[in-house]
């Protein structure tokens, strides 16, 4: 079986094998399982005799942040980031609660980095009941994302510095980048926030009045990512305009010069196409200054164009 376990009484912790788990008594067990597959849904079920619906919960494939009262107990499912890199849509990992007095049972599919740190805090006997450990997932989670909510924000800071015609395509793959990071994120943070809410007021006597209290500064903090998130989406948004606004004007700009010198050309093509046609009658063809006379007047001509043009301001475009 993959995981571990840890029998907690008081400060302290010992750390044993999962199928030594439910062996003896303890103030505590916590077991964290790694797998969610046929093997763990059977230990799960036949070992730990856990409710058939807790069971579903603790292995489902796709799971939503969420708090839910089953008994005595509650379930309680959040999203972290995870040591391994995720899908692009999923950015997030899971980690999957059953909490009950004297045992709380956790199951994740993929390693995250919150886990580490609870387990850690566990072998330094941090947490002596289930509303400490529950607590302990809540705060680990949103400490380890909130910096890299706050990066987002930064690289956008860097963006809107650097707003540059000449570096839009290099800008706009970070914005895009961005923004959907902030919009992975924000689909579980959001209801990572309600469901810290809810389970802060849930009724049960194993969530002690601190406990409560530490719930609701994780959902709070996680209120506030999900306002940065949102304040980063917008951001992102508009930042794609502007660099949408600055490539228009940079490819109106270029169009103009195209215009201009096309304008310029315009009469003096005329006029060399003119003198160009292989027919009799052309006024002074036969004269031996006659292309010195010609080209004289394009020039004439060019510059009469470009004076024009000057005065207009075009060339402010």
């Amino acid at each position: 079986m993959n995981g571990f376990a840890f029998h907690i009484a008081g400060a302290r912790a010992v750390e044993l094998p999962v199928d030594a788990a439910l062996a003896g008594d303890s103030q505590l067990t916590w077991v964290h399982l790694t797998s969610h597959d046929a093997e763990t849904r059977a230990w799960l079920a036949e070992t730990a005799r856990l409710d058939p619906y807790v069971v579903d919960a603790l292995t489902a494939t796709e799971t939503r942040p969420r708090c839910e009262a089953v008994g005595t107990g509650a379930i309680v499912n959040l999203r972290g980031r995870s040591k391994v890199e995720l899908d692009s849509s999923d950015l997030l990992g899971s980690v999957r609660l059953w909490a009950e007095a004297g045992r709380v049972f956790s199951v994740a599919r993929n390693p995250l980095f919150a886990v580490a740190k609870v387990r850690r805090q566990v072998a330094a006997g941090q947490a002596g009941d289930p509303g400490d450990l529950i607590t302990a997932f809540a705060t680990a989670i949103t400490e380890d994302l909130d910096p890299h909510v706050a990066e987002l924000g930064d690289c956008l800071d860097e963006c809107e510095e650097a707003l540059d015609a000449d570096r839009v395509f290099e800008l706009r793959r970070r914005v895009t980048k961005v923004r959907a990071a902030a919009i992975g994120y924000r689909r579980f943070v959001g209801p990572q926030r309600q469901a810290l809410e809810k389970l802060a007021n849930l009724q049960g006597a194993w969530l002690a009045e601190d406990d409560r209290l530490h719930l609701a500064g994780a959902a709070d903090r996680a209120a506030r990512m999900t306002e940065e998130l949102d304040s980063i989406r917008d951001r992102a948004t508009l930042i794609h305009e502007a660099l949408t606004d600055l490539r228009a004007e940079q490819i109106d700009s270029r169009a103009l010069v195209i215009s201009i010198v096309a304008m310029v050309f315009l009469p003096l093509t005329f006029l060399t196409g003119l003198y160009g046609m292989n027919v009799e009658g052309l006024p002074f063809a036969q004269e031996p200054w006659a292309f010195n006379a010609i080209a004289a007047a394009c020039l004439v001509i060019a510059v009469g164009v470009v004076g024009w043009f000057v005065h207009r301001h075009w060339f402010r475009g």
